[in-house]
This record gives structure tokens, C-alpha cells and sequence, in this order.
């Protein structure tokens, strides 16, 4: 064993060695080594598994905007600071010229990624999206079009009255390209009820997403912590997450992020930065089967994103040219393209800009 993780739990020797003989971890060893492991012992497994997993110590990155194109949410999450009900006077829709504005701004500062989300409105048809992805594809050709997240396409279905492939198959003969992991929070559906009642289960989240990889749209996952849910919560997550990848293979990464509590009904709690590195360490330990886990410098700021690219993330996020979801919750974190190549190098990694499938651009 690595003499750098020697320990005076036995128990945290045999699962530290199972790591590092690249042995599946089970959901109670994970548990174990999250609730009596050092933060130091945690960092070190996950950054054997990310070295192990891209030994050419590049840290990616993705050159992209965040899009909402309407605020209007009918499903009140106690953690949503960003949604207005139908009739607010704040409520929008964005015209497909205020969107191809953005997009033409994106490529110019050398995006090429647009996320699209809008939660659920009730006012908009479903052709409404199926409109919209063709113009984006038609005078945007070269632009990869992330968009809708499992909830909104469950939305979509429930209001159509057909299935979630038929809507999926719909919106990729449009232009959509790949869905991103939004609206998963905790997958764990007694956290779920608590903090989302009206949003999608855990087993329809995970059913659009297996419905997706099998037409064969790559998506990403997330997990939103720090609120309602206990660590074995958050181990169910993984564990979840981890079967359908296993299955599908459709998963091109992770991305775990602390839930910020101002201007929102959960406000309060919140996970520290301890926390977090804890939990991205245990993500990559757990999730052996996603070869990206990404940091979440909008949420954590650049420092703690910085740190965690010694605790398994290997890949730095989005520039994010535009986002207001977090920002709505008070988190106002900006980095641009020349800092985040800054931040990778100062902790001795390559800086790469990519694409969604993690391909690498010059």
C-alpha cells in the first residue's frame, strides 16, 4: 500500500487498497471512508483514480453560454431563485432574435456550446422548442446545442400526451445535439419531495436520460448537495447514477455542485468548502465508470475549483459567457478564458479547450 495513505483504520487501509487496484467500491465502504477517512486520504485516492484515468495531466475546459430562454417555471423548488410563476411581472420568453444575438456574441468571443433551459412553462407549445432548435441549427450551423434537461423533456411528454423518446427523437431531428444533467439535485426521491415536489422522480429523471443514451445522445449528470440530503443520500446518487452508466454508457460527465441558499426558500444551508472537496473526492472514488468529473468554479469560486482539480476533477467546467441561474441566488463568480487557462496552469496542469464530447480543440 501507498505508504502516503497509511492510516490507523485497518478498514481505511483495505478500502484505500481496493482503490488503488482499481476494485469497484460499494456504496457502504463509500459511506465508511466519506464519514472516517481525512480529507487529505480522500484527495489522494481520487486524484490516483484521475490520474489513472488521464495520466496526461490535461485539465479540459468548454467555451460556452448558458441560455434561459424563458424564466417561467410552474414547479416551485424550495432551492430556485431564478423562476417567476406565470403571471409574475417579471416572467419572459425570449424572442429567436434576442437568442441569435447571443449566439452570434458566443462564437465571436469563440464559444462553441450553447445550454438551453427555460424550466416549465405551461404557456409555451411544444412547438415552441421544436421552432427554436431549428433556428438555432439552420443560421448557427456550427454551434452544438445543449439543451433541456430530463424534467423539461419529461414536461414536454407529460403535456403531449406520448412518450419521452418520440419527444427526444422530435427535438434531435430539429438540432439538439446533447442534454445536459440539470434537474437531478439528489436522485433520492424522500430528498426529492422535500425539496421539488412537482419536479420529475428519481426513476423518470433516470428514465429520460436511458431513453437519450439509447438514441444515442450523450448527456451529462450532476448532483446538487448541501441542503436536505444526508451523505448516504448522496452516495445513493452516485450509486444510481453509476448503474445506468454501467448500462448505457451515455454519460460524459459528472458534475457536483453545492446548493447556494440565498434568495430561496432553503436558504440557510449550504455545504462549506471542506465539504465539497469530500464529496467531488468521493464522486470520482465512486464513479469509476465516468471518465470526466467536472468542478463547479461558479458555485465554489475559483480557488476551491482550483484545489479541486487535486481531489479527481479533470475537467474545469464551462466559461460560461452568460449564466443566471446561480447568480440569481446571489453567487456572482467570473472567470474568463485567459483566467481559467491561468488557474489550470498555476497548479501544474495543460489547459485544453473541448467540445461536449470531450474531443480537444487546437
Amino acid at each position: 500500500m501507498n505508504s502516503s495513505l497509511h492510516t490507523e483504520d485497518t478498514k481505511i487501509e483495505h478500502i484505500a487498497q481496493s482503490i488503488l487496484d482499481n476494485i469497484r467500491v460499494s456504496s457502504e465502504d463509500a459511506l465508511y471512508l466519506y464519514t472516517n477517512a481525512s480529507l487529505y486520504t480522500l484527495g489522494m485516492l481520487a486524484h490516483h483514480v484521475r490520474m489513472s484515468k488521464h495520466p496526461e495531466s490535461i485539465v479540459t475546459f468548454v467555451a460556452d453560454r448558458n441560455i434561459n430562454y424563458s424564466n417561467v417555471c410552474i414547479t416551485g423548488c424550495k432551492f430556485c431563485a431564478f423562476y417567476r410563476t406565470p403571471k409574475h411581472s417579471e416572467g419572459y420568453v425570449l424572442s429567436f432574435e434576442e437568442i441569435g444575438d447571443k449566439i452570434k456574441e458566443t462564437i465571436a468571443l469563440g464559444g462553441t456550446q450553447v445550454l438551453l433551459q427555460g424550466g416549465h412553462n405551461p404557456n409555451l407549445p411544444f412547438s415552441y422548442y421544436i421552432d427554436l432548435l431549428t433556428y438555432i441549427s439552420t443560421h448557427f450551423p456550427s454551434i452544438h446545442i445543449h439543451a433541456f434537461s430530463a424534467p423539461e423533456i419529461h414536461f414536454f411528454a407529460k403535456n403531449e400526451g406520448v412518450d419521452e423518446s418520440i419527444i427526444l427523437q422530435q427535438l434531435i431531428d430539429a438540432g439538439l445535439d446533447s442534454i445536459p444533467g440539470a434537474g437531478a439535485e439528489i436522485l433520492v426521491d424522500s430528498v426529492r419531495e422535500q425539496i421539488a415536489p412537482n419536479k420529475c422522480s428519481t426513476k423518470e429523471w433516470l428514465g429520460v436520460m436511458r431513453k437519450a443514451h439509447n438514441l444515442g445522445l450523450r448527456t451529462t449528470a450532476t448532483m446538487m448537495f448541501g441542503h436536505k440530503e444526508s451523505v448516504e443520500d448522496r452516495i445513493e446518487h452516485l450509486h444510481v447514477l453509476r448503474e445506468l452508466q454501467d448500462e448505457t454508457g451515455g454519460f460524459t460527465a459528472f458534475i457536483p455542485w453545492s446548493f447556494q441558499p440565498s434568495n430561496t426558500r432553503l436558504e440557510g444551508f449550504t455545504a462549506p468548502s471542506p465539504e465539497y472537496l469530500k464529496t467531488v473526492a468521493l464522486s470520482r472514488i465512486m464513479l469509476d465508470n465516468f471518465d470526466n468529473i467536472q468542478a463547479s468554479w461558479v458555485t465554489m469560486g475559483k480557488n476551491i475549483a482550483q484545489l479541486s482539480l487535486l481531489y479527481g476533477v479533470n475537467d474545469f467546467g464551462s466559461l460560461m459567457i452568460e449564466e443566471n441561474v446561480v447568480s440569481a441566488a446571489g453567487v456572482s463568480f467570473r472567470l474568463s478564458k485567459e483566467e481559467i487557462q491561468q488557474t489550470i496552469l498555476e497548479i501544474g496542469f495543460t489547459p485544453k479547450q473541448r467540445t461536449m464530447d470531450y474531443s480537444l480543440l487546437e
